[in-house]
């Protein structure tokens, strides 16, 4: 498989990271990284809806305009890993620009809000709320649920050949 075959894959992780920093911006404007920060954790699952949409345009977009209309299970299972393996090492940028960016407040927004709910103590929350944690949580999280995505979502999306 030649690079240039992947420009599919790459476009489409590039559409979810941009997605993913935009939805985060919303968030914080909307105020559920502080002042509405008990409604975050409800809040944030929500944008499953726009990741699973994302990978459906994804695997039809491959299948549509590189397999020419077929693609069999393996092929979207194929192209989903590539995407959530992309996103994966796009992972630690785009935390950095949520964290330093987008919402800088947020992790001493969270370890205040859970700290004052008695959710979490003081340094349960700091040892959680921070960039290095997210960091590694979202290294490890965004494989899983995009494997988990694409063994689905490929189900779905799969075609046969007219001619079988």
């Amino acid at each position: 498989m030649r690079l240039t075959d992947l420009k599919i894959e790459f476009k489409w992780a590039f559409i979810f990271v941009g997605t993913t920093l935009l939805w985060l911006l919303m968030e914080r404007l909307f105020g559920f990284h502080s002042t509405r920060i008990e409604q975050h954790v409800i809040v944030t699952n929500f944008f499953m809806i726009p990741a699973i949409a994302i990978y459906v345009l994804a695997l039809l977009d491959k299948r549509n305009n590189f397999y020419k209309g077929v693609m069999n299970y393996k092929q979207g299972l194929i192209t989903g890993l590539i995407i959530s393996l992309i996103i994966t090492l796009i992972v630690p940028l785009t935390q950095l620009l949520i964290s330093n960016v987008i919402s800088p407040e947020y992790f001493a927004n969270m370890i205040e809000y859970s700290v004052a709910s008695n959710t979490l103590s003081q340094e349960e929350a700091e040892a959680y709320f921070n960039l290095s944690n997210y960091i590694v949580q979202s290294i490890i999280a965004t494989p899983i649920l995009g494997i988990v995505t694409t063994l689905i979502v490929a189900f779905f999306v799969r075609k046969k050949s007219n001619a079988n």
